[in-house]
């Protein structure tokens, strides 16, 4: 090719016969002067810190989230470039896929708790309301049930456990967790909400609860969106930890999910939060509170109702005893 451009070149031009042929005029002066252009070398070069990146965010980011990520890691880079790069070379996020398993199994005796959240998964700050579920994994030793609770301000993972059964003690343990790590003197009570499965409703799980002042809020049998964040982070758990890789032993698995949790808390950029992880987004919140208080008169720090996402949650009546 480039002797038949160098044979012609003096008749038509070479940018002229690159286009007819369809080939980079670039590349045929690169190979000429056996130069790389600028634009080459950079991409080289940022190609290797976007694999690092996603390499490092459990493979999960597609082009958007890892543009994102090199911002913050301080490449000044177009998203355009980054979806280019990636394309080329055949990089791309976690993509979901398969059906899920039923692991709600409703208890029909069971007494009917309320739906205090209605599908409103917003919250004004941490604390005020929690969602849990529970989900299956494979690995080789067999079937092993991961079960979690989230807080909605901040999507944080506060409390979780791994079992290899479906009782009503591990759901337990991940709550407890979760309270150890409840923040002190909130001015809202904590509303925990779950799907309306036998662990959830039973008469143990109901009791803690209340011992920690903690009201009850179930969805309705068999309605993935009255517990849909919940929902979607176990889809995202399982796209971005579980799909793909092999699992041998469930040490292994509980070792991995340990390192997921922290990099999910600490690390990883949420499109909910603004693009920022949960820690970060909880520190930014608690700085907003006492840089308020530090200009409040009264010493105090009101919130405001444009700050964050406003809830209802405050307003709705107790659950009946």
């Amino acid at each position: 090719m480039s002797r038949y451009i160098d044979g012609h070149r003096g008749r038509f031009g070479v940018e002229p016969i690159c286009r007819v042929l369809g080939v980079s005029a670039s590349a045929y002066y690169q190979r000429a002067t056996g130069e790389r252009s600028r634009r080459v070398v950079e991409d080289e070069r940022l190609l290797g810190v976007i694999g690092r990146v996603h390499k490092e965010n459990y493979e999960a980011y597609g082009y958007r989230r890892t543009w994102k990520a090199l911002l913050r890691a301080g490449e000044t880079v177009p998203r355009c470039q980054v979806q280019r790069l990636m394309h080329e070379a055949g990089i791309r996020g976690a993509k979901r896929r398969g059906r899920s398993w039923r692991t709600t199994t409703p208890d029909p005796a069971a007494s009917r708790r309320p739906d205090l959240v209605e599908r409103d998964f917003t919250a004004s700050g941490p604390d005020e309301l929690w969602v849990a579920d529970f989900t299956y994994l494979r690995c080789w030793e067999g079937m092993v049930f991961f079960s979690f609770v989230i807080d909605v301000f901040s999507r944080r993972i506060l409390g979780w456990q791994l079992t290899s059964h479906m009782r009503t003690t591990p759901l337990l343990d991940a709550l407890r967790m979760a309270l150890s790590r409840r923040r002190h003197g909130a001015d809202v009570q904590l509303v925990h909400h779950s799907d309306r499965g036998t662990q959830y409703t039973s008469i143990e799980f109901a009791q803690t609860l209340a011992d920690h002042a903690v009201l009850a809020s179930v969805g309705s049998t068999g309605d993935a969106y009255d517990n849909a964040l919940a929902e979607s982070f176990v889809d995202t758990f399982k796209t971005e930890l579980i799909t793909d890789r092999v699992w041998r032993t469930r040490t292994q698995l509980e070792l991995a999910i340990v390192e997921y949790v922290g990099w999910f808390n600490q690390a990883r950029l949420h499109g909910a939060l603004g693009d920022i992880p949960p820690a970060e987004f909880e520190t930014a919140y608690e700085k907003d509170l006492l840089g308020a208080a530090l200009r409040s008169p009264s010493g105090l720090a009101p919130r405001s109702p444009n700050d964050h996402a406003p809830t209802t949650l405050t307003e709705r009546p107790p659950q009946p005893t």
